[in-house]
């Protein structure tokens, strides 16, 4: 499997190195290896919670709006604090537990304090 990636202005696999630079001979778009490299890396994301403060490891933090739990009757309500949340990857970013369970939620939802 290749490592080298598509292009990102026509999305074709048929692209090849050239020094320090990607080139596409599809639609001739060149770009940096180097911002390829700070892409993939996730590792510096930043989560910012409902307010665009920024979320770490440990926080405690507020639920501003009622939300549903799938497959489930239960409703987890507003204002209810969770304490020492987890910072992972993916669409829902901040993994917590509550006295209801174990919950992934997005950090749209939450409001540090």
């Amino acid at each position: 499997m290749s490592t080298i990636p598509a292009c990102p202005q026509c999305a074709m696999e048929n692209t090849y190195p050239d020094g320090d630079n990607y080139i596409c001979p599809d639609c001739g778009h060149e770009w940096p290896m180097a911002e390829t490299a700070r892409a993939d890396d996730n590792a510096d994301a930043v989560i910012k919670d409902a307010n665009g403060n920024v979320l770490s490891n440990g926080d405690a933090v507020v639920l501003i709006k009622d939300l549903k739990v799938k497959g489930s009757s239960t409703t987890l309500k507003v204002g209810t604090k969770v304490k020492s949340i987890r910072l992972v990857g993916g669409d829902h970013e901040v993994d917590c537990k509550m006295d209801a369970g174990n919950f992934m939620l997005k950090a749209c939802y939450l409001k540090k304090v």
